[in-house]
Formats: C-alpha cells, structure tokens, sequence
C-alpha cells in the first residue's frame, strides 16, 4: 500500500484538506504523492551517483506512462482528466535535478524565483488545475502561491539547507527576513486566484496560505541569528491553526470586494527562461 505523503509531510496542507471533497482531496493527494516520490529521490541520504540513476529511472518511466508504477500512472490519469500540461511536470523534474549536485548555490533573484518556480510554482499551477481554475490571471496567481510556500520553506530551512550544502539564500538574519518580505509580495498576489475556485473547493486553499503565511510571521518575530538556528523546524501548531482557520472566514468574505483587473504577476525574471503561457 502506497503512502498518503500529504499526511505525512505536507501537514499544513493536510489540514486544510479537511475543508474538500473527499474526491478532490484524494486527487490532491495523488499529486502530492507523486511530486513527493520525486523531490525525495533529491533529498534521500545516497550517493550523488545512486540518486542521478532513481532520477532518471524514474523520470524515464514517467515519460513512457509505467502503468506498473502506481504513482506514475494516477499521475498520468490526472494529466489526462486536468489537462494538465506535461511541461508543467519537466519543469519539476528541471527544479528536482538541480538540487542533486555535490553543493547547490543560488546567486541571483532570478534564480531563486525560477528555482521556486520549478519546485513549487508547478505544484500551485497543477493544483489550481485540479481545482478546476481556469482564468488565465488566477492560473499565474496560483504559480505565486507556489513561490511564496517555497520561499517561506527556503526562509525556514537555511540550517537544514546549509548542513547539506544548498545554499538558496545567504545564511544571516537580514536575508532571512527579506526573503519572507518578498514571500509576502506573492502570498498577496495569490489571493487573487482564490476567487476563480469554485466555491465549494475555495475555503480550503485559503486555509492553507494563511496557515503556511504564519510561518514566515513567526520568524520575522525572531531577533537574532542565533535565536533563528535554536530555534528548529518552524512550523504552526494546532491551537494557530484553529485561529488561522477562523480568521480564513473574513478572507472568504474579503474576496467578495477584490478587484483583480490590474495585477502584476512579478514573472517577468522566471519569463526570460520559461514560458509560462505554454503551462497554462
């Protein structure tokens, strides 16, 4: 039997899935299964070599639909009932291989927005599909919500990050913070996709951004560096999640006055390399 990775590691998330349909969040799960299969291939304690070899393995067998690979195949059934586009999935896999290096170093903003793109953005953009969004703006909002997890999972995990030799942003306090500042700029940008999302499916996404959002606030609470590396794995913990939910009520209200006709989807430096028209 399969793990439920949504679960397991995606604990935010899951808790908001308590707010979808049974079907959707079983369809839900089934991406996150698979884009978890692939970002552990990157993350498993093997040898530089060993995990070149799963990744192409399994990145090949993805290419040719193994409908022996349950992951595989239900994600290949989702491609097929979401129209989801296939580049979405090469742009992940861009994003995944990247990190299976000796070290990783990011050095520009550029490449930290198309780097959270491909591991993250994707993931918005497929997410939003299988939640039946459809407005092109809201499609590229959905890609923000993405980046802005990713940044705040980035912002969060620089030790982590630093003791496996990904350096994504610099290892002080400044960056940190600047880095969930810019977070927020794509967190308010994504606000926008959650009008497009059928109703019923709407209160459960707007959850989890305000719930993943906390994080960032927690650390910017944080006064010193040394505080910052004491301090573990950040995370929400139940009675804030409570709160967070509650207060996603006023949102779903909030959205009822959005005017969303002019909107900046700060894509322009991830656009120089990927054509997101293509992906949506």
């Amino acid at each position: 039997m399969n793990k439920n990775y949504l679960s397991i590691y995606a604990k935010s998330f899951n808790w908001a899935g308590f707010f979808l349909p049974k079907n959707t969040y079983l369809d839900c799960s089934k991406l996150y299964d698979f884009c978890r299969t692939a970002d552990n291939i990157a993350d498993d304690q093997n040898s530089l070599e060993l995990k070149n070899k799963i990744f192409y393995e399994f990145k090949e067998a993805f290419n040719k639909k193994d409908q022996n690979n349950s992951i595989i195949k239900n994600m290949w059934d989702l491609i097929e009932k979401f129209n989801i586009s296939p580049k979405i999935i090469n742009d992940l896999f861009d994003g995944i291989h990247s990190d299976i290096k000796e070290e990783v170093k990011l050095n520009s903003k550029k490449e930290l927005l198309i780097y959270s793109y491909r591991v993250a953005g994707t993931v918005g953009l497929m997410m939003a599909k299988i939640l039946k969004v459809e407005d092109k703006n809201s499609l590229r909002s959905a890609i923000n919500l993405g980046i802005a997890m990713q940044l705040t999972n980035i912002s969060r995990d620089v030790i982590e990050d630093e003791i496996n030799n990904r350096s994504y942003i610099n290892a002080n306090l400044e960056t940190i913070k600047s880095t969930i500042f810019f977070a927020d700029k794509f967190y308010d940008n994504s606000f926008y996709a959650m009008k497009k999302i059928p109703l019923s499916l709407r209160f459960s996404i707007i959850v989890a951004r305000r719930i993943y959002r906390k994080i960032g606030h927690k650390i910017i609470k944080i006064k010193t560096f040394e505080e910052y590396k004491n301090s573990g794995k950040i995370f929400v913990n139940n009675y804030e999640k409570i709160l967070e939910t509650l207060l996603s009520i006023f949102d779903l209200i909030k959205l009822t006055t959005l005017n969303n006709d002019i909107i900046d989807h700060n894509h322009d430096l991830i656009e120089e390399e990927i054509n997101i028209n293509e992906r949506i």
